[in-house]
């Protein structure tokens, strides 16, 4: 490329990507594919973690007003889409399997490891569904700048290349092939940085929504317990 070829045109986003190899343009590509990925799984995760809380809250709401349990149960359907009312019915199908018989203690004990274990695998599927997603943003955050590295790597090999072809190292015939080269890595960042972002906060808000399903697993097992030891 010229000095007098060389303007301000010359280092905007269209202009590098047309000018760049096939295989830097191919790096090019695939990062804004994966970042157009790892945004669609992040709008996904905002909503629906938002929409998670909202609907246990008013829940926990509704539980904590005094009604009873039964009644919480029913109006919530039969295949409520929440894990908390799930949880509910749950617990309380077992309960109602062993209400109108005599327990021995070691029946009781083994009542309540029941209701325990069914409540546990419902939260292990629950957070297994707030999960899905999150190794997307992982492999974006971890592969991408890596990626646009190695496509700054052969752009920069090729334009050196073409340099020493022309033999001309005058700084307008360098600048914009190293300025292509680096785009990718430009590209590799931006698809990496909110990915990376992303993936820790709703690494945080899952591991926090699974606890909540487990304070909440606690207080329906205390409740059992409480109704057992009325009986007795």
């Amino acid at each position: 490329m010229d000095a007098a070829a060389v303007t301000p045109d010359s280092f905007n986003f269209i202009t590098l990507f047309m000018r760049a190899d096939w295989v830097v343009k191919a790096v090019m590509v695939g990062l804004g594919l994966a970042s157009l990925w790892s945004w669609a799984v992040i709008l996904d995760k905002a909503f629906r973690f938002a929409s998670l809380n909202r609907q246990a809250e008013r829940f926990e709401a509704e539980v904590g007003n005094g009604q009873s349990l039964e009644d919480i149960a029913n109006k919530a359907g039969e295949r409520p889409r929440h894990a908390l009312p799930r949880m509910l019915q749950a617990a309380l199908r077992e309960w109602r399997d062993y209400r109108l018989k005599p327990l021995s203690d070691n029946q009781t004990a083994f009542l309540v490891q029941r209701i325990d274990r069914v409540l546990d695998t419902i939260i292990a599927r629950e957070s297994a569904r707030v999960e899905d997603g999150l190794g997307v943003l992982a492999i974006v955050a971890t592969a991408s700048p890596f990626i646009g590295l190695f496509g700054t790597v052969w752009g920069i090999m090729h334009a050196f290349q073409a340099i020493a072809i022309q033999k001309n190292t005058n700084l307008s015939v360098v600048a914009p092939a190293i300025a292509e080269a680096l785009f990718a890595t430009a590209i590799g960042l931006i698809a990496a940085i909110p990915a990376y972002i992303a993936f820790n906060a709703f690494s945080t808000k899952a591991g926090k929504y699974a606890a909540r399903l487990e304070g909440f697993a606690d207080d329906l097992s205390h409740a059992v317990q409480r109704r057992l030891a009325e009986r007795a």
